[in-house]
């Protein structure tokens, strides 16, 4: 029951971590708002929730860089946007392999 509770409050935690993307670096990040991924459903110990991830973060780049009229700069935002989302589900997954480690070492 702990694993669970544990586990959930990282996941929670990360979630919140994901919502705060600071996007100072692009331009346009006065105007629009934060790109967002949901992860507390997923498990990034997993391929089908590391599958599940990417098509999130590929959602959020559009949604975020859609008003960028060159394709150009409409690229380049997308993969920034990535590139920073992917950071972060990076320590969100080592967050999960903290949780289930702690809870094995725990039994």
């Amino acid at each position: 029951m702990q694993k669970t509770s544990l586990t959930s409050r990282l996941a929670g935690l990360a979630t919140l971590a994901l919502a705060a993307l600071p996007m100072a670096a692009l331009s346009t990040a006065a105007q629009a708002a934060p790109a967002t991924v949901a992860v507390k459903d997923l498990n990034l110990l997993t391929a089908q929730g590391n599958a599940a991830l990417k098509d999130r973060i590929d959602a959020a780049a559009f949604r975020y860089c859609a008003e960028r009229k060159a394709i150009t700069d409409r690229s380049a935002c997308r993969s920034g946007v990535r590139a920073e989302l992917n950071h972060k589900a990076d320590r969100v997954r080592s967050a999960q392999q903290a949780a289930l480690t702690h809870s094995y070492a725990a039994r």
